[in-house]
Order: C-alpha cells, then sequence, then structure tokens
C-alpha cells in the first residue's frame, strides 16, 4: 500500500474521531440522553438491539423493500430512459411525470401513498417516484452522448435493432447506467426508511426507530440511525463490488492464459 493510500486512510480516521470527540462533548454539554445520548450509550444500545431475537427479521425486511424498489427502477428507469432517448414523442410526454416526482416532497408522496396502499406497499411505491427520475435522466443524457459515427456505422452495415442494442447502445451507456444505478440506491435507502417510519409496518428499520423514538428513547434511535448507515454502506460496497467482478474476470483469464502459454 503506498503513501498516498495511507495518508487517505489516516485523515479518514482523524475525520471519524472528530465526530466522535464532537458528539461526546454535546452529550456531556447536554448533559440529557433524552436529548443527545453519548457514543457509549449509543453502542451499548446497539449491542442490546443485535441480541435482539427480532433483530435479522426487521432489517431483513427493509432490505428486501429496498432492493425490490432498487431493481423496479433499474429496469423501469433504464428501459423508459433508452426508449425516451431515441424518441422525442416519449420524451415530451414524460416530462410531466418527472417534474411532479422532481417537486414533490418525499413526506407528501409517502403521505398518500399510505393512504392509497398497505403500509408494506408504500416503501415500495414511495422509493420508485423518488428514484426513478434520478435513472431516467442518466440513462436518457447518456443516449444522447453516444458518439453518431458509431450509429452510423452500425446502419452502413446493416445492424438489426438488437445488435445494435447490445454491441452499440448497452456498451456505451454503462458509465450512465451505474451512475444512475448508484444514486438512485442510495436515495432508495433513505425514502424506503423514512416511509416505514411513517408507516410503521410490522418489520423494518423505520418502523422500529418510530416506536424508539414515541418511547424517548434516543439512544436506540441512533442505534437503528448506525444501521441505517451501515446497511447503506454495505449496498454501495456490494455494488461496486459486483462491478468490478467482469474486470477481475478479464484478468484472470489473462493471468491463466498466459501460464498456459
Amino acid at each position: 500500500m503506498n503513501r498516498s493510500t495511507w495518508l487517505t486512510k489516516a485523515i479518514t480516521m482523524f475525520s471519524v474521531l472528530i465526530l466522535l470527540l464532537l458528539w461526546q462533548l454535546g452529550a456531556v454539554l447536554l448533559d440529557s440522553g433524552v436529548l443527545l445520548p453519548t457514543p457509549s450509550k449509543t453502542l451499548t444500545a446497539l449491542y442490546g438491539l443485535l441480541s435482539q431475537a427480532p433483530f435479522s427479521l426487521q432489517v431483513l425486511a427493509t432490505v428486501g423493500r429496498a432492493l425490490r424498489s432498487f431493481l423496479i427502477i433499474f429496469t423501469v428507469g433504464g428501459v423508459l430512459g433508452i426508449l425516451a432517448g431515441y424518441a422525442k414523442p416519449l420524451h415530451a410526454f414524460l416530462v410531466p411525470v418527472l417534474v411532479v416526482c422532481k417537486a414533490t416532497p418525499v413526506m407528501s408522496i409517502i403521505l398518500l401513498a399510505f393512504i392509497w396502499f398497505s403500509s408494506g406497499t408504500v416503501p415500495l411505491f414511495s422509493a420508485f417516484l423518488m428514484g426513478f427520475p434520478v435513472m431516467f435522466v442518466q440513462v436518457e443524457q447518456g443516449v444522447h452522448q453516444i458518439s453518431p459515427r458509431l450509429q452510423e456505422m452500425t446502419l452502413v452495415y446493416g445492424f438489426s435493432p438488437f445488435a445494435r442494442l447490445f454491441h452499440l447502445v448497452i456498451p456505451s451507456l454503462v458509465p450512465s447506467i451505474v451512475t444512475g444505478a448508484k444514486a438512485s440506491l442510495s436515495m432508495v435507502w433513505k425514502v424506503v426508511i423514512a416511509a416505514e417510519v411513517l408507516t410503521v409496518p410490522r418489520y423494518g428499520v423505520g418502523s422500529r426507530m418510530q416506536l424508539a423514538q414515541v418511547h424517548l428513547d434516543t439512544a436506540e434511535v441512533l442505534a437503528w440511525t448506525l444501521i441505517a448507515v451501515m446497511l447503506t454502506a454495505l449496498g454501495d460496497i456490494v455494488f461496486l463490488a459486483i462491478l468490478r467482478i467482469p474486470s477481475y474476470l478479464k484478468s484472470r483469464k489473462r493471468l491463466l492464459g498466459e501460464g498456459d502459454a
């Protein structure tokens, strides 16, 4: 590991320590566990949550809702983004939908969805409306950035629509798809947990936050917040790991080829 990597990690750890010290200082000055518990009390509450039997159900329920929302956003936003990139009428048709989704407050969408749907469906619906514009816009802009010369070449060589899609469009859109997917995934976690806080389904990280808040257990609220942060960070790590799989397989194949030679 080179010096710059060590320096970056050291700066990150220093920043974390500063945040913990400020947290501890604020808790000492306020001297109220209800307003701001100390980091040690929060960690104790976190350990208590981890030892509870239904803990895994709470986390898995939230993870399931987030993944289902993300897959719907990824599929619908990606497909419509590609189609709208080539069809201006479809883009014009979807503009009002995008404007409404971007301008409507998250809380309004969640409250309306709670009127229309069951508590388990609200997080999925709300996360979709918030994440869809992000994925759609990134993919549509990516279509507009595809090289006109490459598109002309596929026409000259008589590529079929499916051949153009798989050999030109999708490979050219990989950076846009990755950017849109990462941004929408981060948003999905926040919206899903916020919807759980308001709708309080039987299982979910957000519902446990709400119940802890009702009992004025601030340490437990912060503990569940840390769990939500860890879920978001873990989601990003897994997403980046999946993206590295193709390059890893290529390098592995090249090494095996050199070994056979």
